[in-house]
């Protein structure tokens, strides 16, 4: 049975949500689920923008017919060729053989690759190309590398649409919800959109810096992503908080600790901090202990955090593994920016906080504290003042204003 919504007039959200796979892109947690957002107008022409995952293939396929109602496909436009957006398109050619299918020259190599029949019914777009489909005109804008190397975005100038691609997008089912402001989203979704955005675009900051250029010379009205709800209402709060994230600068002045600890001495020396950290009022804190967290909710918090307190032990002479995936995943994504307080922990050769550092030279803008605490086994009271002044060092550098 069909599950559709009304975005706006002639235009209808055809996606679908998935609820039952663990992990999205094998990799990230999906623990509230994902949706596969597909969209298809009815003007003189009928104009399919984007298809979905073959997970929830069925439903969609569903919903296209349901909306279309005995009409044919005219037109398939592909703003992302990732398979979460296009695995179904092969079943979609197969229904309606007559289809055009709309894209980049960089998305029909990659047709090609994924095996799918687009030979004589491709129209190749670039930046500026325009078409009409009725009443609707639409412009192609490129977006390269936001976040693979072919993506566009479709700006429709008669009703001010925007079907955005990946861009504006987050992790979670709409459980039908279709508009952003059916819910609250400051509460609920945005640090699924944080942590979606982080973890999947977070490296291509500059790119998306000059989608956001773009966007800006074009009067948008709603933005229809490829994951996540619709922007109808108030898209000043999701391009600013994009903004903040393709920049590298953090939304909030607060602490993220992130720990490693194999018997718990480090744990306590984090716990030590933090209650020194509230102590000192600074309220806005989150802790982590990097074996049990997700990197994937790890890289959200860092995005978020003005300031960091990494705390781990020496293992081999070298770094915690899990410390030492997260911070390397810190550095593939970009992240800089950052105030960073250092702990380490080592009973016989400390090496962990030497690591850290060097991993954090390696990054762009980030301030090492020079407070550097080196636990020796387990907290001691001369560790445990270090600690009251890693706090106060903290706090301090958030009254500064640090030129990066």
């Amino acid at each position: 049975m069909h599950c559709v919504r009304k975005v706006t007039d002639d235009l209808y959200w055809v996606g679908a949500n998935e609820k039952r796979l663990h992990l999205f892109e094998n990799i990230h947690p999906i623990e509230d689920g994902v949706s596969y957002n597909s969209y298809l107008l009815l003007d003189e022409k009928t104009v399919l923008f984007d298809t979905a995952d073959w997970a929830v293939g069925r439903q969609f396929i569903e919903n296209v017919e349901y909306v279309l109602d005995g009409r044919k496909l005219d037109y398939m436009v592909i703003n992302h060729m990732e398979p979460d957006h296009c695995a179904s398109m092969e079943e979609i050619l197969l229904r309606y053989p007559e289809v055009t299918v709309v894209s980049t020259e960089k998305a029909y190599m990659l047709m090609q690759q994924f095996g799918f029949s687009v030979t004589d019914n491709f129209h190749q777009v670039q930046e500026g190309d325009t078409m009409s489909f009725g009443k609707h005109n639409v412009v192609f804008v490129e977006a390269p590398m936001v976040h693979w190397p072919e993506a566009m975005v479709t700006f429709d100038t008669t009703n001010g649409v925007l079907f955005s691609a990946d861009a504006f997008g987050s992790f979670k089912s709409l459980d039908g919800v279709l508009f952003a402001d059916e819910v609250n989203f400051d509460r609920d979704w945005l640090d699924e959109a944080r942590r979606y955005y982080t973890n999947i675009v977070g490296k291509y900051g500059p790119h998306v810096m000059d989608l956001l250029g773009k966007a800006a010379t074009i009067d948008i009205k709603m933005l229809c992503p490829l994951h996540g709800p619709v922007w109808r209402k108030d898209l000043g709060y999701i391009l600013d908080k994009y903004v903040h994230w393709a920049t590298y600068e953090p939304e909030e002045k607060g602490v993220l600790i992130a720990y490693a600890s194999m018997y718990g001495n480090t744990e306590s020396a984090a716990q030590i901090l933090a209650a020194k950290l509230h102590e000192k009022g600074m309220h806005n804190l989150r802790m982590y202990d990097v074996s049990k967290t997700h990197q994937s909710y790890l890289i959200g918090e860092a995005f978020k955090y003005s300031h960091m307190a990494l705390l781990a032990p020496t293992y081999n002479l070298n770094l915690f593994p899990p410390m030492e995936s997260f911070m390397l995943d810190m550095q593939k994504l970009n992240l800089q920016k950052r105030v960073v307080g250092v702990v380490e922990n080592g009973s016989w050769a400390p090496q962990s906080g030497v690591v850290m550092k060097e991993i954090l030279d390696s990054m762009k803008q980030m301030t090492v504290l020079n407070e550097e605490v080196s636990v020796t086994s387990s907290v001691s009271k001369a560790v445990y003042d270090e600690l009251d002044s890693l706090a106060d060092s903290i706090i301090d550098s958030m009254k500064q204003d640090y030129k990066y």
